[in-house]
């Protein structure tokens, strides 16, 4: 508090509220235009997902490309699928995968919904991801290893 000239108190306020500053910092959507073209991204993330699955890549290297939701699951599932391993006394090797194709769409400006059909050394698989702009740059907000 500060006071006047008369000697009252007046309340001094920040010209940024609570509610402004946390609009400011959360993540921003970015329009389709401001981004780049989706095809290669959709590709390495999808071989990237595989990887991890396989326990031959950490995580942590995609997390910049997925929202926290996408992550934690992902986060699950390799730890499944590592103590799956480990119980059946398999190690983690590194798969060779080849991607047959990549279909997209774009629902709504700054969202791409895709398909990617991969070929692994066991079976072909798809995943479906949903991009999103996000600060200046596409972001995983869904995505399901089928």
């Amino acid at each position: 508090m500060a006071q006047n000239t008369s000697g009252a108190a007046r309340v001094v306020r920040a010209p940024w509220s609570a509610t402004a500053v946390s609009e400011y910092f959360a993540p921003q959507p970015t329009s389709t235009t401001d981004l780049p073209e989706p095809t290669q991204l959709l590709r390495n993330l999808s071989v990237g997902v595989l990887e991890v699955m396989s326990g031959v890549r950490e995580i942590e290297q995609l997390a910049r490309w997925m929202t926290e939701d996408v992550y934690r699951v992902l986060l699950t599932r390799a730890n499944l699928a590592a103590r799956a391993r480990n119980a059946r006394g398999v190690p983690a090797s590194r798969p060779v995968h080849s991607v047959l194709s990549v279909r997209h769409s774009s629902p709504a400006d700054g969202a791409v919904e895709a398909v990617v059909v991969v070929r692994g050394p066991a079976r072909t698989r798809a995943i479906a991801i949903r991009l999103e702009g996000m600060d200046g740059r596409w972001r995983a907000t869904s995505l399901a290893l089928l």
